[in-house]
């Protein structure tokens, strides 16, 4: 059932771009790996590494020549390393660090498929490669988890008690949060972030829009394997083209149901479900697991109430910065971003590590987690 749940669960949690924004090859004098469509830099490393998954992935080392720490940073969950180039060479330049980046499971050129445990294996396997190719310190390392990647970052922050420092950008509560406010964490939930701040013990930056007057519907419509995510309208269109889906993880089947019916969604119970159209009512009976609404604010993707609780939650706690106007995926482009960053990055570099709180009792490894 969990592999299930998991199956269901990565449909609507990654969507790698397709085709992949860029390609790895080895150079064919040096043998180096090169990353397409990157000017050639000889202070950026390219890696393939192998993961406990048994997938192979991109990661990339930005070296900068007077560097006072390392980002680790993990991205979105609709981009890959091909699209992160612009804002890795601004972060290094004004920062002042090296940035290790790297690609999930299935994402650019890494092998396997995305998942929640595959992207655990694969921080693991970039943070080992930090500490055994050029002997960087776990003090030394600051991550950095966007939106998706909040998930990797606060897995790998809950475990190691030296990190210099985490930043939460658009960052989430849990995977099922992002739907629907639960109050408890339910078993089949991913990216179980509420529960995993509250080990990590050093300080936490939290990057996030903040409150804003007015609201969006979302509608998440879960099949039994299938997944249709749509931004409902005030009013239903005559047709579907009036809404966002993510139509490339629907079956044939629900495609045409989808193509021919719009969304105003009735539920007669959580047996069968219904679609309203022009020709009638369509029943799919035994089809749908359930119908999950969310009202928030206008980063219609991840509510800013994700943000504020992580950054409640967090033992050491740093200056939030809630960018005014931004949405969940340009908070980076705003002035202010980089200004906080600096200051930041400025604060850690005279952060003590005397007055560290104790490091939390000891928690399960990937593989027990993923059996319990």
């Amino acid at each position: 059932m969990g592999n299930v749940t998991s199956s269901v669960a990565a449909k609507f949690a990654f969507f790698p771009p397709d085709p992949p924004t860029y390609d790895v090859y080895r150079d064919e004098e040096d043998g180096r790996l090169i990353f397409s469509g990157l000017t050639a830099d000889k202070n950026v490393d390219v890696h393939l590494l192998e993961t406990k998954g048994g997938n192979k992935i991109v990661a990339t080392f930005w070296r900068h020549p007077f560097a006072r720490f390392t980002l680790l940073y993990s991205h979105g969950n609709a981009a890959d390393l091909g699209q992160m180039t612009e804002l890795f060479i601004e972060l290094r330049a004004h920062l002042r660090v090296n940035i290790m980046s790297y690609d999930y499971s299935g994402y650019g050129a890494s092998t396997g498929k995305p998942s929640e445990f595959n992207t655990y294996y694969d921080i693991e396997a970039v943070y080992n490669c930090l500490k055994s190719e050029y002997g960087i310190k776990q003090e030394d390392v600051i991550l950095y988890g966007q939106s998706v990647g909040s998930g990797p970052t606060l897995h790998l922050a809950s475990r190691f008690q030296r990190l210099r420092a985490v930043v939460l950008h658009s960052a989430i509560l849990s995977g099922i949060r992002v739907l629907y406010p639960v109050k408890v964490t339910l078993w089949f939930d991913i990216f179980k972030n509420i529960d995993k701040i509250r080990n990590v013990s050093c300080p936490v930056l939290v990057i996030h829009r903040p409150h804003v007057t007015g609201t969006f519907s979302a509608l998440c419509l879960i099949f039994l394997g299938d997944i249709m995510y749509v931004h409902m309208k005030p009013t239903p269109p005559a047709d579907i083209t009036g809404l966002t889906t993510v139509s490339d993880l629907l079956s044939p089947v629900v495609k045409q149901v989808v193509a021919k019916h719009y969304s105003d969604c009735r539920t007669a119970n959580h047996v069968e479900f219904f679609w309203k159209s022009k020709s009638g009512i369509l029943c799919l009976p035994g089809v749908w697991i359930g119908i999950l609404e969310n009202k928030g604010t206008n980063d219609d993707i991840v509510d800013w109430s994700h943000g504020k609780r992580l950054w409640e939650l967090s033992k050491e706690k740093y200056d939030p910065l809630w960018v005014q106007g931004g949405g969940h995926c340009n908070l980076e482009t705003f002035p202010e971003y980089i200004k906080h960053m600096q200051k930041f990055v400025n604060a850690m570099e005279k952060l003590s590590f005397t007055k560290r709180s104790k490091p939390p009792p000891s928690t399960p490894s990937i593989t027990d987690s993923k059996n319990n």
